[in-house]
Order: C-alpha cells, then structure tokens, then sequence
C-alpha cells in the first residue's frame, strides 16, 4: 500500500496493536459464553466484570449501569427511544449539531406524535441556556445534546446543561462519542451518555450506554438478560475487552495527548491563515482534535477527492452523512450556504505528526492554485 496521511481520526481510528492482541488473546483462550456456569465460562465472565469497571473508572462514576452496545449508534437509539416507550411526556429539545444516529430516532418519534424542539446556539456555537431554559416546560421529557459535534468539534457546556435540569423532572442525554479519549467529561448530572469504541482505536462493533442506575428505559432488543436486562444476546467478551484496552490508552495521559494536538492544531491555523478564500469554521471553544474550513467555490467532494488522489484522507461532514448536499452544522453555525458547501473536516490525533500537517498544507496551497 502507498503511504497515506490519515487525518479523518473523528471517522474511526485504526485499531491499536494493543487492542488487537487484547483481542486474540479473548477469542482464543476465553471463547466461552460468558452467561454459562462452567470454569472457562467464569473465567469470560470475570473479563466482561473487570472491563466493566475499569471502563466506569475511567468515567470516574459509581453512579450509572454500562450498556454494551454495538456502537454509539444503537446506544443513541436506545437512550432516546427507550426512555420516550416508558413515558407520556411528549416535547424533546435538541440542538441542530447532532449526529444523526441522534437525529434519526428522534425523527422516529416525531412521526409518533412527539414534538422535537431545537434550542439557539450562541455565536460561538454553543447552546443558548436562556433560550434553553424558556423551552422547558411540563411536558419536556428529554433534553439530548451532544457533548462534541463531529463535524466543527465544539465542546457543549453539558455539565452546565446537567446542572440546570438537575431538580427538574426531566431526562438529559449526551452523545459523548467525540469526547472520549479527547477531553474530559463529568457525567454527575447526565442521565444517559453514549459512545463508541472505534473511535479510541479499538474494534468496530461495540459501543456503551451509560445510564443513571435508578432509571428504567424500554430496550430494543428483547431476549433475555445479557450483561444487563436491557440489552439482550451473548456478551461479545472479545469486543468488550478490547474495548476497555482502548480506555486503557487514555488513562494517565489524557491531558498530554490534548497539548499535544493544540499543538498540531494551532500550528495548521496559523498557516492557514493567510491562504486566499480558506476560512476556518471551528470556534474558540472547539477541540482541538477537529478543524472544520470552507475552500470557497471549491465543492467540498471535489475536494476530498484531490486530497484522495494525493494520498491525504480528510472528510466531508460527518462520515456518516457524507452524501448530503452541504454541511448542516457549518450551516447551522455560520448561515452561509457558501460556507457550508465547500466545508472539509481535518481530525487530528496524538498520533498525528507535525509532518504531516506541513504536507497537508502544502497540497492545499497547489489545489487552490490549480483550480
């Protein structure tokens, strides 16, 4: 394979040889369903227990039950609409920088009758507390924000948001997935928070819902009890123990990988800076691990197609919407059609290197010279 620069880290990441030899290791000597009564199945078990925990330590919580999920996906599926089957509260405010694995199970309900509120953002791209506090009412079930939207990375004052919904009745979910492994999170007064293990370089395919312990919800998938009853079918002990060897990354150095990627970070905008038509999308309170830009009259397929062929792997929107005519959160946050048609995102990683930064910029200086 020729040599690429992979800046699309907020897509997926490539698994850490740690995580895979965590892996095999799981799936040649401990191969047993977890769930049955004989010694090798005890010794599964106790791995899905240890990892487990060591995944709630790292969150620092004794507070909420760990869902396995297949990814963040169905664990956003299964916090919104699990909580919505249980309930008669029928209003939800959300913002418009959501995922759509947010979106869609929200659209879901919709359809079923519920009323979907979207809450101001400020300049800065934040929610607006005022206006979020005028939304609430009686009849507000649930308030789902994501932590760190995977298109312009900007950080959410979803502690804040935890603490103003704290005494009221009323459920607050966050979408986490872009936070972990990036920057720290406080989950004291968050209900439900999801998330994904590929994007801290473990295995596709498995995820968690963090759920506060005294709250029931509707699973979607019935069957019997797994790890929890509220998710049913044979634990994956490869996955999940992998999973938490990817937790295991962060531990102890996550305030040094994040300097580390400010680094990167402020070192492409300054040399962005004085690039004709390339304006940056990201705000100040935007990670550092994501940089959103518009190249104006430059189509934001067109591109990541150039960088393609050049062998640099960038994104267009979120990987997952990445067919859709224009960004809606660079939309959403600048109201320039323009700006959210040419927008590219570049995500950044510890293990990104100054090098590559300085080859990016150098072929995005002949793209808009060529075109």
């Amino acid at each position: 394979m020729e040599k690429y620069i992979y800046l699309d880290y907020s897509a997926t990441t490539k698994p850490d040889k740690r995580v895979l030899d965590c892996f095999n290791d799981i799936a040649a000597n401990n191969w047993a369903n977890p769930n049955s009564n004989y010694y090798i199945a005890k010794n599964a078990y106790n791995i899905i227990e240890e990892s487990t925990n060591n995944i709630l330590e790292y969150f620092n919580t004794n507070n909420h039950d760990l869902i396995f999920t297949s990814g963040a996906s169905e664990a956003n599926n299964l916090a919104i609409k699990g909580i919505a089957e249980l309930n008669n509260k029928k209003k939800i405010i959300t913002t418009e920088l959501e995922h759509h694995s947010g979106i869609g199970p929200l659209g879901y309900l919709q359809k079923q009758g519920y009323e979907i509120q979207f809450v101001k953002l400020t300049e800065e791209g934040i929610v607006d507390l005022d206006n979020l506090k005028s939304l609430l009412c009686d009849d507000t079930l649930l308030v789902s924000v994501v932590a760190i939207d995977s298109e312009i990375g900007i950080r959410q004052p979803i502690e804040e948001i935890g603490l103003l919904l704290k005494d009221k009745d009323i459920y607050f979910h966050s979408d986490i997935t872009q936070a972990v492994g990036k920057t720290s999170i406080d989950l004291t007064n968050i209900d439900f928070a999801s998330f994904s293990g590929h994007k801290i370089y473990s295995i596709k395919g498995i995820g968690g819902l963090l759920k506060k312990k005294d709250i029931k919800i509707q699973p979607l998938i019935n069957g019997g009890k797994s790890t929890t009853v509220y998710r049913s079918g044979t634990p994956a002990t490869e996955l999940v123990g992998s999973m938490s060897e990817g937790f295991n990354l962060f531990i102890n150095s996550l305030d040094d990988k994040y300097a580390y990627v400010k680094k990167l970070n402020n070192n492409l905008k300054e040399q962005l800076k004085d690039i004709p038509n390339v304006y940056i999308n990201s705000t100040i309170l935007s990670i550092p691990h994501i940089l959103n830009i518009s190249i104006i009259n430059h189509n934001s397929n067109d591109t990541q197609k150039y960088f393609a062929d050049n062998n640099i792997f960038i994104s267009t929107k979120t990987a997952c919407a990445s067919n859709t005519d224009m960004s809606k959160s660079v939309l959403a946050l600048t109201n320039e059609e323009e700006r959210a048609k040419s927008s590219v995102r570049i995500s950044l990683s510890y293990k990104t290197t100054e090098e590559e930064i300085n080859t990016f910029v150098s072929v995005l200086k002949t793209y808009i010279k060529e075109q």
